[in-house]
């Protein structure tokens, strides 16, 4: 007798098929969660090596440590500007002109520096943008490490504050001076980091490589300088660029008379701590710092930032606050003060920005 075959109702062939998928369901979701649980529990703390601050879009980063970097950077940078000064391998040749005519100098002081001041800061946060003077050439990459080590007198004076790491644009001035490093004009040298957020300068560095001495603040945070005791605003020494130093002489003193003090220097970096109290040598002392041509935010972004952080100030001619966004060039010029009533030499300066813009 042949055996008796089995027939299944269409609806017991579903009834059937679902039961073997939910198995499987519970099976492959009980291997997924184990999967994931793995992975969190292996996943690097945020800011370790594997992972460092800011690595990713939407991340974010601590400027208290982004402070420590660009300490570090603008030192690291400043000894090589030092080590091919000392060297006197500059290899110098021209780069341009600037608006004026000026024949703008590159250096290997200029390009050594830059490079590692670029990668060690991209190399500690790889998504915060840099922009620098210099081009970053992919050739001559680096591999520049931070040991995440923050210096003691940052520990002590500033606590740890967390940003979006989209709203931080890094400036970097790998060697401010250029033309007066080839004329071994050494105390107008400096390297500077600035770091904006949301366009406003909150962390200013100025090192002095050949000194070495090294001005840092943070705007809500602290600084290891500070003003001067007092300032003269009848009369103020003004600080200006050895290049374009007649230009605000003749109004500077049809403002405030012939006694007024014209300071020819190079270097933005030099002349904002011109206005500070730096214990140095070779530093002079001016009450104001007056700029009336175009200029780039790297030259002016780290003073920027000190000044604010000490309750100064630093804004175009017409009184402007300077955005770290955008475009690489100011076009207002530039008055910088501090402990002084800034819009009452703003208005005594109207002229002056007629000349910005040229």
């Amino acid at each position: 007798m042949a055996p008796m075959g089995i027939r299944l109702s269409p609806l017991g062939m579903a009834v059937f098929c679902l039961l073997g998928l939910g198995v499987l369901y519970h099976l492959y979701s009980g291997f997924l969660a184990g999967r994931f649980a793995f992975f969190m529990l292996s996943e690097p703390a945020a800011g370790g090596p594997e992972n460092p601050r800011g690595s990713s879009l939407g991340g974010s980063v601590d400027l208290r440590e982004l402070l420590a970097v660009s300490v570090l950077a603008a030192v690291s940078g400043g000894q090589e500007v030092k080590r091919v000064r000392d060297g006197n391998v500059l290899n110098a040749k021209a780069k341009g002109k600037t608006r004026e005519g000026a024949e703008e100098q590159l250096t290997s002081g200029d390009l050594l520096s830059n490079r590692r001041m670029f990668y060690l800061l991209k190399g500690a946060f790889p998504a915060v943008q840099i922009n620098s003077e210099e081009r970053v050439d992919a050739a001559d990459q680096e591999t520049v490490s931070w040991d995440r080590s923050i210096p003691e007198d940052i520990k002590q004076k500033i606590q740890p504050k967390e940003v979006p790491a989209e709203s931080v644009t890094v400036w970097i001035d790998p060697l401010d001076a250029t033309q007066e490093y080839t004329e071994d004009l050494r105390q107008y040298v400096t390297t500077m980091v600035c770091v904006a957020v949301n366009g406003k300068p909150v962390i200013g560095v100025i090192h002095k490589p050949f000194t070495p001495y090294t001005a840092w603040a943070m705007v809500d945070g602290g600084s290891n300088v500070k003003a001067r005791s007092s300032y003269n605003e009848k009369t103020p020494r003004i600080i200006v660029s050895r290049s374009h130093a007649g230009k605000v002489e003749q109004v500077a003193r049809q403002t405030f008379g012939n006694k007024t003090v014209i300071i020819p220097a190079g270097g933005a970096g030099y002349k904002v701590l011109a206005l500070l109290d730096v214990a140095e040598k070779n530093q002079e002392e001016a009450d104001v710092y007056i700029h009336v041509t175009y200029i780039k935010k790297w030259d002016i972004c780290a003073g920027n930032a000190v000044l604010r952080a000490l309750g100064g100030h630093m804004t175009t001619l017409t009184g402007e606050e300077i955005s770290y966004t955008g475009s690489d060039g100011n076009e207002g010029g530039l008055i910088a003060s501090i402990n002084m009533n800034h819009k009452a030499l703003i208005e005594k300066l109207p002229d002056l920005e007629k000349t910005s813009h040229k």
